[in-house]
């Protein structure tokens, strides 16, 4: 008496083609970001401020010994700088070796999201570059913009940024 694994095949299948995505969100908006890229969430925390950085980069936070740069989300997408409130958050994303804490309107919900829901980023000219959209998830609350926390920045933006981070406990 056999048994028809077809159905648990495609099951287990449809699973791994599956990801997870953090979401969050910032003016309104929900973006995504590959879980594996994130390692925490924090509430919002007084930072250092650093002079003559970018004016998105809001400064550097002490994180059990980690000095940390700290990037405003709506200041980098140039929306309007707004009051930070207890449902702001940073995120603590991984780029490449180093930390950097994004702050974002709030927080959301870890997403699974298939390759099927996945579309291309729309492209809207030579003027305005959505390079750091990965893709959008098309999910049942809506369009979630899916975002490669590298391609934020320039190049020396990155640099900068990553110049102020410490990695060693003191």
């Amino acid at each position: 008496m056999g048994t028809d694994n077809s159905s648990s095949t495609s099951k287990k299948m449809a699973q791994s083609a599956m990801e997870k995505y953090l979401s969050f969100e910032i003016n309104e908006e929900m973006y995504g970001v590959e879980i594996l890229d994130i390692k925490e969430i924090i509430a919002m925390m007084k930072f250092t401020t650093v002079p003559k950085m970018p004016k998105f980069v809001k400064g550097v936070i002490n994180l059990r010994g980690l000095v940390i740069p700290i990037v405003d989300m709506r200041l980098k997408f140039d929306l309007p700088e707004m009051e930070y409130n207890e449902r702001t958050t940073i995120i603590i994303g991984i780029i490449d070796d180093s930390l950097i804490g994004f702050i974002v309107d709030r927080t959301a919900d870890v997403l699974n999201i298939s390759s099927s829901e996945m579309t291309s980023p729309p492209k809207f000219g030579t003027d305005i570059s959505t390079d750091f959209l990965k893709s959008m998830a098309k999910t049942e609350n809506g369009v979630v913009m899916i975002v490669d926390l590298k391609k934020i920045f320039t190049h020396s933006e990155f640099e900068s940024v990553k110049s102020l981070e410490h990695k060693e406990e003191f």
